[in-house]
């Protein structure tokens, strides 16, 4: 069946391209429309080669881009055109100009138009990603290497694309859960600032002309707003000082380790941290292990990308058990980090030999408790918070009427 290359726009007028086997023009164009796309052109794969190829791509510095830095969704779209390209029989090089002319983040067009020409000048696609750390990590190059090896690079690829994606989604749903508690956390206060700042000197004059016995409460206020009056700078510059001096902190080792040691022994949400770092190995190990990667290796790379020294040491020490003979599950189980349950998934998997797919197994099971907890802890917080800033912008107004109602009623 012919292969059209498909160029559209989505409802926002995002443009994207598609390859996908249709019996002709008419029906590619009906397929694109009923997934609610606008069709820009059509044309049969081996012509919009061929007129890639005339015409060249044109220079990352001469086009227009929506953003200059490179987001998650660059690499997402690069690798899953890629991975549709090659699967589509087009030649790398062929690939990776057309692909060159899609992206829209400059930095992104320039690094894959440098991994062009690395690659042009007879170097794998694995070793011109590497010269790119900062976008291609050990994991995609580790992954690019076996997928050229064993000729199933349009496979690895859309794994990797999967997994990304997933990495994408699982973020933004814990981003998502405590957005709107640091939002309304972010309104308290600036409440307190508005009133202390502006609203409190007006009261203060008011009742300072009237005369007013004022009540303890609005004597506290008063004193709490003319400390931030008077000291809001050095409070402010002091609250930026231990901020900055805080996160340079935690860039050292030591600082970052007691950080997750501290995170990993809070009480209840403690244990979701673990899990957290728990499912990205096993989601890193899954996809490392079902590619065709040797264990050793892939536990390597593990420690490097897991992103978390404590949870690196311990994979040190595992890696070293299993590299002496042992199982990579009585390896896990020893060190104690991670949950029984996932220890006991994973040696069902290594005796069966489903080992790659009894980690993607645990990824998945412990991606959705933490889904699950996010969702619940941010449907516990929310009343809190709304109760938080209703004693908050209570207080302040109560202590500021106070004193004229006690006025108005001869007191």
């Amino acid at each position: 069946m012919p292969k059209f290359y498909v160029t559209s726009k989505n409802s926002s007028g995002k443009t994207q391209t598609t390859v996908f086997d249709a019996e002709d023009q008419d029906t590619a164009v009906a397929i694109t429309q009923s997934q609610g796309l606008f069709v820009v052109s059509v044309q049969p794969l081996d012509e919009a080669v061929t007129a890639h190829t005339q015409t060249g791509a044109p220079a990352a510095s001469a086009r227009k881009f929506t953003h200059d830095n490179i987001i998650l969704s660059d690499i997402v779209v690069f690798a899953r055109q890629l991975a549709t390209m090659l699967e589509a029989g087009v030649p790398l090089l062929r690939s990776l100009t057309i692909i060159t002319e899609q992206l829209e983040s400059r930095r992104m067009a320039q690094t894959v138009e440098d991994v062009k020409s690395t690659v042009e000048q007879g170097q794998s696609l694995s070793k011109a990603l590497e010269k790119h750390p900062q976008v291609f990590g050990q994991f995609w190059v580790s992954l690019v290497e076996v997928g050229e090896a064993s000729g199933t690079m349009p496979r690895v690829l859309n794994k990797l694309t999967e997994y990304m994606e997933s990495v994408a989604k699982f973020r933004a749903q814990l981003v998502g859960a405590m957005i709107y508690p640091i939002i309304l956390l972010t309104i308290g206060f600036g409440a307190v600032l508005v009133f202390a700042l502006f609203i409190g000197p007006i009261f203060e004059k008011v009742f300072a002309e009237l005369h007013a016995n004022l009540p303890g409460l609005t004597l506290m206020m008063l004193g709490l707003f003319k400390f931030l009056q008077t000291k809001f700078i050095f409070v402010a510059a002091g609250a930026v000082g231990i901020f900055f001096a805080f996160k340079a902190y935690l860039k050292t080792s030591a600082g970052r380790w007691q950080m997750e040691m501290f995170l990993f022994n809070l009480p209840m949400v403690g244990n979701i941290f673990r899990l957290v770092v728990v499912e990205k190995f096993t989601s890193q190990m899954a996809i490392l292990i079902e590619s065709g990667v040797p264990i050793l290796f892939a536990l390597e790379i593990s420690q490097r990308l897991v992103d978390n020294m404590v949870c690196g040491a311990v994979l040190k020490d595992v890696y070293d058990e299993v590299r002496e003979g042992k199982l990579l599950a009585d390896a896990l189980g020893k060190s104690g980090f991670f949950p029984s349950m996932a220890v006991q998934m994973i040696r069902v998997g290594e005796e069966t030999g489903e080992l790659s797919k009894m980690l993607g197994h645990v990824a998945v099971y412990y991606k959705g408790l933490v889904e699950d907890f996010m969702k619940n802890i941010s449907t516990l917080i929310e009343p809190f918070m709304l109760v938080f800033m209703g004693v908050i912008i209570g207080t302040l107004v109560v202590s500021m009427f106070l004193p004229l109602l006690t006025l108005s009623t001869g007191g």
